[in-house]
């Protein structure tokens, strides 16, 4: 069934860092991205449509267990990975441990928005899970921390079956709504929706 803006609206409020902690106590890798070929596919599409073969300074909110984060690492001189699972942190960094310039740490958004400026900010499977309130402040503070001609790649799960779902159509519908950002590169495909934006001077 088409999708057309407006025809699913975000959680009332954000999903919790308890649900989220419950379903990693539950399984190590609750999504099973490290053996479904639909996320390997999905994580080099994403390394593939990256426009610079190099960045200064990467962040990457909601890591999970840091595959797309080894990934990112060999494109960026440092890399910020985060996710509000402490469980999700610790084997994020035991898979860089031997990585240089990578850390990896707590942090739940849009509370812990770091302090700093990146030219790639890369967000992935996370914002549908977002309050309209609370994605508006992390879409906000993503924006504000994206330097100027700085990549935001947004890479979101595509609910093709269930058109009352929030999913990755409506949130880079928002995120293209954006008058800072300059969309570049558009992919989607039966699982998911890609794209990448620029920040505008």
């Amino acid at each position: 069934m088409p999708r057309t803006q407006g025809d699913a609206q975000p959680p009332e409020t954000s999903v919790s860092t308890d649900h989220f902690t419950n379903m990693y106590l539950a399984k190590d890798d609750p999504w099973d991205v490290a053996t479904k070929w639909h996320d390997q596919r999905k994580y080099a599409v994403t390394m593939a449509s990256l426009r610079r073969p190099r960045y200064r300074s990467g962040y990457e909110p909601g890591c999970s267990i840091g595959l797309l984060t080894i990934m990112l690492a060999t494109r960026c001189d440092q890399l910020l990975a985060v996710d509000s699972v402490h469980s999700a942190v610790a084997q994020t960094q035991e898979q860089i441990k031997d990585l240089p310039g990578v850390r990896a740490e707590p942090a739940t958004l849009p509370a812990d928005l770091p302090d700093a400026t990146f030219d790639l900010i890369v967000v992935g499977d996370l914002l549908y899970y977002l309050s309209a309130a609370d994605l508006e402040a992390t879409l906000n503070g993503l924006v504000s921390r994206l330097e100027t001609d700085g990549d935001l790649v947004a890479v979101h799960f595509r609910d093709r079956e269930n058109s009352g779902n929030y999913d990755g159509f409506n949130v880079h519908l928002a995120l293209a709504a954006r008058p800072e950002l300059v969309r570049l590169v558009h992919h989607e495909d039966e699982w998911f929706v890609l794209d990448i934006f620029r920040r505008a001077a």
